[in-house]
């Protein structure tokens, strides 16, 4: 017989509160304990990375695991998908040409074909066919004449907006469509906390804060504070989801580590005019740090768009990306980001990098240099386990017995993570072997549009981002 367990989960972002539902779902006691008022806090993400084409510097491999758990992402998160295709661009200037491209591009085609044909609910991307598509020069004069339709259904159709605002004397040509869709961080968040509210197994502890954690008799002893009252609770088994502060929870368990935290921010903005326009993502390739870094366009409805400039004044910090001590497990950042993350924005920091944004994004799209600050940013501090920034897929360790440490860096690795916990608590005996087959939950997929639309709605407003980021891109019917 299975023995019964209690699992602790510390930290309700993204792997917190994926990892809730699905061990909740399968039967296991679970209490999720977040420090917020509400789920989904952290670090900003808008991009299924669905092969990886964002990032030139990482491995084919990197890319392959990337496709493959963008699949189960979707398949399991379906609602917080926006449906819309990227492209990417390389500039004049840069020392690459898109060919350089092609062979993973290819690569990555194959491998979703092979996913197919192994499973046909895995063709959740288009068909491997139209994985990409090529514009060359010739292409993209003829869409400059073409009418921007209202509901883009074709590759085509979703190119024309491109064709008609980059300053096409900028770019390299072929420019690459790639079915890379987006991710609504709001719809998420509303979903997960509509989801575990109804799970009677899962017992969800908001405004509440983990102090301490000592090892009793085999279990975890676990000490909160929630309006300053203190309690403690033992548990079976322990999952580290605090994100950037995971290196806390080593601390207070003695655990081996080795890690980074990198603070990060992308910039939003409204550009008057575009309101009734369905651009793609946007990818101006650039090398990392330098003033020629990526640039990333992320659009919203109502002519709001997400900006990250991959250079030292925009998304990235000179002083942003820190290291663990000998001392402690936790990476320290500078007091200045931290007033950032608990506190709030300074408006000249935001006018100014918001604004360096834009530039950076104009230099490519001329008529965006009209566009204005829209708000504070989207922003949070990210861990990279071990010691390589540029490493983009990880997903968990198990630094010590009856204790998962969540090590994701992509929100899409979150199911691969999962599946690597089960496969331990299986050993304890807390769940048979059949929870090692993939699952995506009714549940999940039963949620109310209109609810789940007007708790990510009433999100935006309680985190002081305008409502339109809580909606998917998609046109009026």
């Amino acid at each position: 017989m299975l023995k019964k367990a209690k699992i602790a989960i510390v930290g309700a972002g993204v792997a917190g509160s994926t990892t809730a539902i699905y061990l909740g779902k399968l039967g296991l006691n679970v209490t999720l304990f977040e420090k917020e008022k509400s789920l989904v806090t952290g670090p900003p993400f808008c991009h299924l990375h669905a092969g990886g084409n964002l990032y030139r510097d990482i491995s084919d491999a990197q890319c392959i695991t990337l496709l493959k758990q963008s699949i189960d992402f979707l398949k399991f998160y379906p609602f917080v998908v926006d449906y819309r295709p990227t492209v990417i661009a390389l500039p004049t200037t840069d020392k690459s040409n898109p060919e350089a491209l092609l062979t993973r591009l290819k690569l990555i085609q194959s491998e979703y074909e092979k996913l197919i044909q192994n499973d046909p609910s895995n063709k959740v991307l288009g068909k491997s066919n139209d994985y990409f598509k090529l514009y060359d020069r010739a292409d993209i004069e003829v869409l400059k004449t073409a009418t921007i339709v209202s509901r883009p259904q074709t590759l085509d159709e979703w190119m024309t907006p491109v064709a008609q605002k980059i300053d096409l004397a900028k770019v390299q040509f072929p420019l690459i469509m790639v079915q890379e869709y987006g991710l609504n961080l709001f719809r998420l968040a509303s979903g997960a906390l509509l989801t575990i509210a109804e799970m009677q197994s899962v017992n969800l502890r908001t405004e509440t804060s983990v102090t301490s954690i000592t090892k009793e008799n085999n279990q975890w002893k676990i000490g909160y504070e929630k309006a300053d009252t203190r309690q403690y609770e033992t548990f079976d088994y322990l999952i580290n989801a605090t994100g950037f502060r995971t290196g806390k929870i080593d601390d207070m368990l003695g655990a081996p580590c080795k890690r980074m935290v990198e603070f990060k921010a992308a910039y939003v903005t409204q550009w008057q005019g575009s309101d009734k326009i369905l651009f793609p993502e946007i990818i101006f390739h650039g090398e990392r740090g330098t003033p020629q870094g990526m640039g990333q366009f992320t659009p919203y409805p109502g002519g709001y768009f997400q900006l990250h400039g991959m250079t030292n004044n925009i998304t990235l910090y000179k002083d942003g990306l820190v290291a663990n001590s000998k001392f402690s497990c936790q990476p320290e950042l500078g007091q200045n980001f931290i007033e950032k993350i608990e506190k709030s924005w300074d408006k000249k920091e935001t006018a100014e990098r918001t604004n360096a944004a834009i530039k950076h994004l104009s230099q490519f799209i001329p008529d965006f240099s009209t566009a204005t600050v829209a708000s504070k940013p989207l922003f949070g501090a990210q861990q990279i386990p071990g010691d390589d920034p540029s490493l983009r897929v990880a997903e968990v360790s198990f630094p010590a017995e009856r204790y998962a440490r969540c090590e994701i860096v992509k929100v899409s690795s979150v199911i691969d993570m999962i599946q690597a916990i089960i496969l331990q608590l299986i050993k304890l005996n807390y769940l048979d072997n059949s929870a090692t087959e993939k699952k995506v939950f009714n549940a999940l997929e039963n949620l109310e549009e209109d609810l789940l639309q007007k708790v990510a709605h009433d999100l935006c407003i309680e985190r002081n981002y305008p409502t339109c980021l809580s909606n998917r891109n998609v046109a009026k019917k």
